[in-house]
């Protein structure tokens, strides 16, 4: 059995954030949560691959990882939404490979100001900045704050910046695609009640699928609910199921249709028989629960790896233009339609 970090992370019971900072050597985690990592990785053998070093004198030797806390998704226990916690795992091991550190600074609305004249006193450092919940003033603000910053998750077509994110529209379309081959026409729509950039570019990549199919989503087949609880308790399916269940409903992320999953199950209502559900983010749970979630895959790693790609050239390249990138996402085919 070949252990990866996600197993460790998971027969440890601990964030893989946690389980690459204490391989890595970095602060971050208590002794008693390093014991148990380590525990783990003695009995089941675990080695790291290590990636090998690129043929380059100029590397980075240390990133700022600036993260905003808001009334959004980025709130006090962000690190424990699996998004978060991967990407700062593989942002970490990347920069560990090349002997550098990645520096986690958290901040507030209020206090951005005062962390980002701290941050330019030493811009040897680049930053790689969490825009999930970001508006276009903050990020407008950290622009011309700091020299050398990447914003990932999130871009702003009207801020010249290096920006990394997920293809939202494009996942979107792939699932709304997917749901009129498998033969759906009455469609329901769970959204999120945070308003996010990378939402509302799932809610238009959907929207513009069903056009090609001169298919409306119908108002009472409309729900909102918070997009990272997973207890089905507060999700009114019985006002759901008075106004007529849709034969298929699409979720702004998987929290949202793993949880609609369980309340539809604890009302006997049969999954996809009665009721077809997709999601979008592919968190390791959506493969866990029965059905299986079918649901839209977002290349975390690969985000990491191009979000310090650029910020290396933003350093090192003279005459660096600034890059918007979308990464693509991959639809996954499970059992919950």
């Amino acid at each position: 059995m070949t252990v990866k970090m996600d197993d460790i992370a998971r027969l440890a019971n601990v964030s893989k954030s946690a389980v690459s900072l204490a391989l890595n050597g970095k602060d971050g985690v208590s002794q008693e949560t390093r014991d148990k990592i380590f525990d783990v990785v003695n009995k089941y053998g675990y080695k790291p691959l290590r990636k090998s070093k690129k043929n380059t004198d100029k590397i980075i030797t240390s990133v700022n990882f600036l993260v905003v806390k808001a009334s959004g998704l980025v709130s006090g226990n962000y690190r424990s939404l699996p998004f978060f916690d991967s990407l700062i795992s593989s942002l970490s091991e990347e920069v560990s490979d090349t002997g550098g550190n990645l520096k986690i600074i958290t901040t507030d609305s209020e206090t951005l100001p005062q962390t980002l004249d701290d941050l330019r006193k030493d811009q040897t450092n680049g930053t790689i900045v969490l825009g999930t919940d970001l508006n276009a003033t903050q990020a407008e603000l950290i622009n011309n704050k700091l020299n050398n910053v990447v914003f990932v998750d999130t871009y702003f077509d009207n801020i010249t910046a290096d920006f990394v994110t997920m293809d939202n529209y494009q996942g979107a379309l792939l699932a709304g695609n997917y749901i009129l081959e498998k033969g759906y026409t009455n469609i329901g729509y769970f959204a999120s009640d945070k308003i996010i950039s990378n939402f509302i570019e799932r809610r238009r990549g959907l929207r513009d699928a069903l056009k090609s199919a001169n298919i409306k989503i119908d108002n009472n087949h409309f729900y909102s609910v918070s997009p990272t609880e997973v207890n089905p308790k507060g999700l009114d399916i019985d006002n759901i199921t008075k106004q007529g269940l849709p034969d298929v409903i699409f979720c702004e992320d998987d929290y949202i249709a793993i949880r609609l999953i369980k309340a539809a199950q604890q009302k006997n209502i049969k999954i996809p028989k009665q009721l077809a559900i997709v999601g979008f983010d592919d968190i390791y749970e959506s493969s866990l629960i029965s059905p299986e979630l079918t649901t839209v895959h977002v290349p975390v790693d690969q985000m990491a790896q191009q979000a310090l790609f650029q910020l290396q050239k933003r350093l090192f390249t003279p005459n660096w233009l600034p890059q918007k990138t979308l990464v693509s996402t991959k639809l996954i085919k499970r059992n919950s339609i």
